[in-house]
C-alpha cells in the first residue's frame, strides 16, 4: 500500500455543454441551453465554489467540422460560448474559485493573447490560468486563412516560443512598478517598466504589455498535450496538466515521467499539478451507480458514437465492421497523446468498433468509476497516494446533477477523511494550488 500523502488533493471541474457523457444532454436530468444560456453557467460555477474546487475549467475549438454533420447533429457539442468572455463574466460573480480557460497557440498572436488574460487575472483577483493547447484539425485551420493546416512538429515549435513570448510580456512591470504619487506627479517608474524586444524564428514582439502584474504574478499556465512534444513543452511551461489516464498503472507511468522531466528544466516536482481527468457515475449504492451508468449508454445514438471515436482518432472508420475488433491504423497529424490512450484502451481488452465508441462516449479515455461516494473517494485516494495524481478534473456525466452529486456527496466524504479542504485558504488559484508566485524575471535575465 502507498505511503498516505500529507498534502490534500486537488479539484477541478471540466465544464462541457448538457455533460462529458456524449448522451447526457438526452438524459432527463441534462442541460439542453447550457451552452447559450449564462446562468446556468453562473450557477455551475457557484456550485462547484459551493465545494470548495480549486478552479472551474473551459475547454475550446475554434471550428466545426464540415463532414457527418447528421452524427454530429445527435451530440450538444458545436455551439457554446467564447470562454474568455465567459471568463471575464463569471469572474465577476465567483469570488474564490480559480477560473482557466482554452486558447490556442496556434491561430492566436501572442501579444493579444498575453494582454486578454493578464486583464482577466487582474478582474479576478488573481484567480486565472491558461490552457495552453495547439490546434488540432483542419476545420480550425479552415477559419483563420491556413490551408493546409500546421503539421503536428511545426504546431509545438510555434507552441513553445509562443509560450516564451507571453511569460515574457507577463514581465512587463515590477510588482512596484504602479506608484500613482499625486505628491510628485508620478504614475509609474520608468526603470520598472521593461521591453520585450523578443526576436525569434517565429515572432518579433517589442513589448511592453499595457497591462500590470496581477496578484498572482502571473496566470496559472495549464497544459493538456500527452504526446512526446506536449510532455516537452510542459516540461518547460506547464503548471498544472490535465491528463487522460484509465488505470492506475498507466497514472503512475504517466505522473512518473512528467515529473522526471522537470530537473532538465531547473524546475522541481513541487512546481507542477498534475490533475487527471475522472468521469465518476454516483449512486447511494453501487446498484444505484450502476444503473445509472446503463441507463446513459442506452441514450447512445450508434452514428454519434461513431463520429466522436473517428474525431479523437482523426481518422474516418466507416468503411470497417462496428462487430470486429479495430484494424491497425497508419500514423495521422491529429491530437496524438488523445489517440494513444483510446488505442491502448482498444488493444488492451480487444474491442469491437461497437465496443470502442460506447467506452469513448462515456469519458473520451478518462478514468471510469460507478459507485457510492465512498467507492468514489477510494479511487481517488489511491491514485493520489499511489502518485499517479495530485488531484482530478471532474467530468461529470450529466449537468446539473452530475456536479450537485460530487459535490453534496464525494466532496464531504474526501472531507470526512482529511483529504480535501473544507475552507479556501488563499485568495489566488496558485495559492489554491500550491504554487508558488513566479519572481519577476527582467527581459535581458531570460
Amino acid at each position: 500500500m502507498a505511503d498516505k500523502r500529507s498534502d490534500e488533493i486537488k479539484l477541478g471541474v471540466f465544464y462541457w455543454p448538457g455533460g462529458h457523457h456524449v448522451a447526457g444532454w438526452r438524459h432527463p436530468d441534462g442541460e439542453t441551453d447550457s451552452a447559450f444560456n449564462y446562468q446556468r453557467c453562473v450557477e455551475l460555477a457557484k456550485t462547484a465554489q459551493r465545494g470548495k474546487f480549486d478552479l472551474f475549467f473551459l475547454a475550446d475549438l475554434v471550428g466545426i467540422r464540415p463532414e457527418n454533420l447528421d452524427a454530429q447533429a445527435g451530440a450538444a457539442r458545436a455551439v457554446y460560448f467564447e470562454p474568455l468572455t465567459l471568463l471575464a463574466a463569471l469572474a465577476a460573480v465567483t469570488d474564490r474559485i480559480g477560473l482557466v480557460a482554452t486558447a490556442t497557440t496556434t491561430y492566436n498572436e501572442p501579444y493579444h493573447l498575453a494582454r486578454k488574460f493578464a486583464s482577466l487575472d487582474l478582474i479576478s483577483g488573481g484567480r486565472v490560468g491558461w490552457n495552453l493547447v495547439t490546434s488540432h484539425n483542419q476545420a480550425e485551420a479552415a477559419n483563420f486563412s491556413a490551408n493546409p493546416h500546421m503539421a503536428h512538429a511545426d504546431r509545438y515549435v510555434r507552441a513553445t516560443e509562443f509560450a516564451e513570448v507571453v511569460k515574457g510580456l507577463w514581465d512587463s512591470w515590477e510588482d512596484d512598478a504602479i506608484e500613482a504619487n499625486k505628491e510628485t506627479g508620478r504614475y509609474f517608474d520608468p526603470a520598472k517598466m521593461h521591453f520585450l524586444n523578443h526576436n525569434g524564428p517565429l515572432f518579433s514582439v517589442k513589448g511592453p504589455l499595457n497591462v500590470p502584474r496581477s496578484p498572482q504574478g502571473q496566470p496559472v499556465i495549464v497544459q493538456a498535450g500527452s504526446s512526446g512534444p506536449g510532455r516537452d513543452l510542459a516540461a518547460q511551461t506547464a503548471e498544472v496538466i490535465f491528463t487522460a489516464a484509465e488505470s492506475l498503472a498507466e497514472g503512475q507511468a504517466f505522473y512518473a515521467d512528467a515529473k522526471g522531466r522537470l530537473a532538465a528544466h531547473g524546475r522541481s516536482p513541487d512546481d507542477l499539478v498534475i490533475m487527471p481527468g475522472i468521469f465518476p457515475v454516483i449512486g447511494r449504492t453501487e446498484a444505484e451507480a450502476k444503473e445509472k451508468y446503463e441507463y446513459l449508454q442506452s441514450l447512445v445514438q450508434p452514428s454519434v458514437g461513431m463520429f466522436l471515436l473517428q474525431h479523437l482518432l482523426g481518422r474516418d472508420l466507416s468503411a470497417y465492421p462496428l462487430d470486429e475488433p479495430l484494424p491497425d491504423l497508419a500514423d495521422h497529424d491529429g491530437a496524438k497523446g488523445r489517440t494513444e490512450v483510446i488505442l491502448r484502451m482498444a488493444r488492451k481488452d480487444n474491442l469491437t468498433l461497437r465496443q470502442l465508441y460506447l467506452n469513448v462516449a462515456v469519458a473520451r479515455g478518462h478514468n471510469v468509476v460507478i459507485g457510492s461516494p465512498g467507492q468514489v473517494a477510494d479511487v481517488m485516494e489511491a491514485w493520489f497516494d499511489g502518485r499517479a495524481a495530485d488531484g482530478f478534473n471532474v467530468l461529470p456525466p450529466v449537468f446539473p446533477t452530475g456536479l450537485n452529486e460530487f459535490v453534496d456527496l464525494v466532496v464531504p466524504e474526501l472531507q470526512r477523511r482529511g483529504r480535501f479542504r473544507t475552507e479556501y485558504s488563499g485568495a489566488t488559484l496558485r495559492e489554491h494550488l500550491g504554487l508558488r508566485k513566479p519572481a519577476f524575471k527582467a527581459p535581458d535575465a531570460r
